[in-house]
């Protein structure tokens, strides 16, 4: 294989690795901001009172959530969102 051809190849990988990275970069930004945001809400959480009403927000409506539920679907959340970390920072 000429050398040309050799360069050229590598720089087209290069390219590829390049487009990878970006996108995972990418991904574990977005990632870092969903468990932020979900660390914050349970925290907040954590503050409830039985009486404090929960909402969620569906479309446009805010829509009165039970406690519960709330605290549960945030826990499942940040599971979820730490599994797909672990899945970023070492991709197979």
């Amino acid at each position: 294989m000429s050398l040309e051809l050799r360069f050229q190849s590598a720089s087209t990988e290069y390219q590829k690795i390049q487009t990878e990275l970006a996108s995972l970069v990418e991904n574990r930004t977005r990632l870092d901001a969903q468990l932020s945001e979900n660390e914050m809400v349970k925290k907040e959480f954590a503050q409830l009172t039985p009486s404090n009403t929960v909402y969620k927000l569906v479309g446009p409506v805010l829509v009165p959530q039970d406690q519960n539920e709330a605290k549960t679907n945030v826990e499942t959340r940040l599971e979820f969102i730490k599994s797909e970390m672990s899945l970023v920072s070492c991709p197979s």
